[in-house]
């Protein structure tokens, strides 16, 4: 289980369009936010990475770098790039699954194709959103065991305004007896 406040797992995976993404040596005044997504087979996917397209300014704004990361190869990273008009948004792909695993990503089985026909991989994980601070230690956390309701940009764009504000902390810290 990741802890907010503390230093979350290294994560490095190549880009499409923007080399090497380096969690550790990420700069930005105030965090990224990584976008786990299920990958290109995923119609949910595709509609929540276009809500994040239309928002990697807003988060740029607030000194928040964005990227979107799954366990697909390139090829089907690049589709879905191109499905969703991808202009800004970094795509990571190649995401182990025992990387996933150490994100705290649910993983899950292919039942073949999807609704919008297609195959699913083997195995993939779950979404997943988080926030890492500048010091590589989670501020927000968020993973699911479906693609549905997810959290959304606008409201976790708001968080980061109310917590630039009022300078707040990374919550659920506690790890004692309870």
């Amino acid at each position: 289980m990741l802890i907010p406040r503390k230093k979350t797992p290294d994560l490095s995976v190549p880009t499409l369009d923007h080399g090497a993404f380096d969690l550790s040596s990420e700069q930005s005044e105030r965090g990224t936010v990584i976008c786990f997504y299920r990958g290109y087979h995923c119609p949910i996917c595709a509609n929540y990475l276009g809500e994040l397209q239309k928002r990697v300014d807003d988060f740029a704004k607030r000194g928040v770098n964005t990227i979107a990361i799954s366990s697909d190869g390139e090829e089907r990273t690049r589709m879905m790039a191109d499905k969703i008009g991808a202009t800004t948004l970094r795509f990571g792909y190649d995401l182990s699954l025992a990387k996933a695993r150490e994100w705290g990503l649910y993983i899950s089985t292919s039942k073949g194709k999807t609704s919008i026909g297609v195959e699913e991989p083997a195995l993939f994980s779950e979404p997943g959103l988080f926030m890492v601070t500048p010091e590589q230690t989670l501020y927000y956390g968020s993973t699911q065991t479906m693609p549905f309701v997810r959290p959304h940009f606008s409201e976790l764009l708001g968080a980061v305004d109310f917590a630039i504000e009022k300078d707040y902390p990374a919550r659920g810290e506690y790890t004692g007896a309870v």
